[in-house]
């Protein structure tokens, strides 16, 4: 489909599913080699990263563990600058590496308020793997250490990413027609 409307509005796509495995593939291959023998704990960001957290861990070969938090910043199509966390934490990190698992990457807010309350739980090291990346969006100031690709500053849908929880399903990235 090149074309889909959902709700009200209508999206075209902008990145397929062919881009978004060879991007998680070399997201995958930077952790191998960076984190072999650290045995490291990968947090997933619900509900938008499950997709790529599932294909990424299908391509992860280092001994490692997997747990999963339910964070939420947006209302609609925007971001309320506001981090809320809907399901918590439940593992001990001090002394841990640890790998946060984000779909998408935009202001920067939802990360920066994570990584605060993991090095407050003395994680040993603390590293972000995104599938995608926003620059001309991004307003805070720390390392985004694995990144599948840059995208521009629009709205987008599909692969976990939605629209008022619409649309996650979709195996192709979608941007807002405007």
């Amino acid at each position: 489909m090149k074309k889909i409307k959902v709700k009200d509005l209508e999206f075209s796509v902008s990145i397929t599913a062919d881009e978004i495995d060879k991007a998680t593939q070399k997201v995958a291959e930077e952790i191998n080699r960076d984190l072999k023998g650290k045995t490291p704990l990968f947090l997933v960001i619900l509900n938008g990263a499950f997709m790529f957290a599932a294909d990424l861990f299908k391509k992860i070969n280092i001994e490692c563990e997997v747990s999963f938090v339910k964070l939420s910043s947006y209302v609609g199509t925007k971001t309320t600058s506001t981090v809320r966390e809907l399901i918590g934490l439940d593992e001990v990190l001090k002394d841990r590496y640890v790998v946060i698992v984000e779909d998408i990457i935009d202001t920067g807010i939802t990360m920066e308020n994570t990584i605060q309350k993991l090095k407050h739980l003395e994680a040993a090291d603390v590293r972000i793997a995104s599938l995608l990346f926003k620059p001309d969006a991004f307003q805070k100031d720390y390392p985004i250490d694995y990144i599948g690709m840059e995208i521009p500053n629009e709205f987008i849908i599909g692969y976990g990413l939605d629209y008022d929880g619409y649309a996650r399903n979709l195996p192709d990235i979608y941007t807002l027609i405007k």
